[in-house]
């Protein structure tokens, strides 16, 4: 197998103290907590990406707010890939209760970060890792990110 390098976007979202996670199941059949996130697809922009990963994941529109950061993951069991993920902050704006979630999304859940942090559940240490930077007020300016298709 040679390496993978996978373009992927999440978004952090807080309200009155809790984030907003997905529970979801992986493809080893396992059910973990993660950001509402997800790979690129082609012709979007990270935050086109980000919001549609938002509203699909868990039924609720965002408005993205402000640039997180650049994290970069290489699972221990699969040194060959590599995920690097664009974290935006948002705004949740509608929920939309009755829409369908992705397949292999449990339920979109709302947890302190106490509780993310006891977790042992956690898709990967980037959720985690994102949470913190959140509430540390790490924020960066959406114009950081420059795009330029055509």
């Amino acid at each position: 197998m040679s390496w993978e390098p996978h373009v992927t976007v999440a978004v952090v979202v807080e309200r009155d103290g809790r984030f907003l996670l997905v529970e979801e199941v992986t493809d080893r059949a396992i059910a973990v907590y993660n950001q509402p996130a997800g790979h690129v697809e082609q012709g979007e922009t990270l935050a086109q990406a980000a919001i549609r990963e938002a509203l699909e994941e868990t039924g609720w529109e965002v408005a993205l707010t402000a640039f997180l950061g650049l994290y970069v993951y290489t699972p221990p069991h699969n040194p060959d890939l590599t995920y690097y993920r664009a974290c935006f902050l948002a705004d949740a704006v509608t929920h939309f209760p009755d829409r369908p979630l992705d397949d292999g999304i449990l339920q979109a859940v709302w947890l302190t970060p106490d509780e993310i942090a006891g977790s042992d559940r956690l898709r990967s240490p980037l959720v985690l890792t994102c949470v913190q930077d959140a509430v540390a007020g790490r924020r960066f300016p959406l114009s950081l990110v420059h795009e330029h298709h055509g």
